[in-house]
């Protein structure tokens, strides 16, 4: 299993709307950057990630689960763009900051405290269990 972390504004479309999307999830598509697109196609169902809310919060604040792979993106004609379908499996229970996760000596390393504009970006297994921990897990 691989790791992974979307962004999303979430006045945009937040971790709930995902949620409210239940079991068959939703395309996360409008991806146009080269380097995001090519890890969704790295991606395989299954895999996980986080949902991180950024610009409004600037905070992980749940799971969620691969549950389609890579194929053309809806929302254009541009047959370059692709993307995965996601869906959400729990909130965290406490939300993990920007500012904790830079703050965090383990997470040093981690693509959103280096990169933190890259919307669609890989999580080593190590990062995603410290960001857990600092979470204090899932809601159940």
């Amino acid at each position: 299993m691989q790791y992974w972390l979307f962004k999303s504004e979430p006045d945009v479309f937040s971790f709930d709307d995902l949620a409210a999307k239940g079991a068959q999830g939703e395309e996360w598509d409008g991806v146009r950057n080269y380097q995001a697109r090519n890890n969704m196609r790295a991606m395989q169902i299954g895999d996980r990630g986080f949902f991180y809310h950024s610009n409004i919060g600037k905070q992980i604040v749940g799971v969620v689960e691969v549950a389609a792979l890579a194929h053309p993106d809806s929302t254009t004609d541009d047959p370059r763009w692709e993307c995965v379908d996601i869906k959400a499996i729990a909130p965290v229970n406490r939300p993990v900051t920007l500012d904790e996760a830079k703050a965090e000596p383990r997470l040093a390393d981690m693509v959103l405290v280096n990169n933190s504009r890259l919307s669609v970006q890989p999580v080593s297994k190590a990062e995603w269990d410290i960001v857990l921990e600092l979470a204090g897990g899932l809601t159940t």
